[in-house]
């Protein structure tokens, strides 16, 4: 079985990753399971931890005024949820539901920040990773409120 680096640095997200970044990542990042039905994390709550998907579907959803909850977008295997940590208020944007049983690999945001702000090398590649997550993220939702 691969060690927990192993399986960061074979993550899309992560590939090219520094193998000392992909440590620190590792030792603050824990396996947890998520039955269908369940969520990973909900629209307003403080973003104490990010994941990465190892095996399942997530739906991401936002509440509309008018319109109740829609489905943005849904995420598999490789894909990040949750990028809300990274920006003030620090409060999840969406909410991440799990609508098959879901494996995932979550980060410890706090200690993940701090470690941002001390080594900066980290930080910035990083943070460049999540951007073009928050890109996509943000032509899926304009795609699909524009139906």
């Amino acid at each position: 079985m691969p060690s927990l680096v192993e399986t960061l640095a074979h993550q899309p997200f992560l590939q090219g990753f520094n193998p000392g970044h992909l440590q620190f990542l590792a030792d603050n990042a824990a396996l947890k399971h998520f039955d269908s039905g369940h969520y990973l994390l909900r629209e307003g709550q403080e973003a104490r931890e990010f994941f990465l998907i190892q095996q399942g579907r997530v739906a991401l959803g936002t509440f509309i005024l008018g319109r109740g909850v829609i489905t943005i977008q849904s995420l598999g295997d490789g894909e990040l949820v949750g990028w809300s940590w990274f920006i003030p208020p620090y409060q999840w944007r969406f909410s991440a539901l799990a609508i098959t049983p879901v494996s995932a690999i979550a980060f410890d945001v706090p200690k993940i920040y701090q470690q941002c702000e001390a080594d900066h090398d980290f930080g910035y590649d990083l943070l460049k990773r999540v951007a073009v997550v928050i890109g996509q993220r943000l032509t899926s939702t304009r795609m699909r409120l524009d139906v």
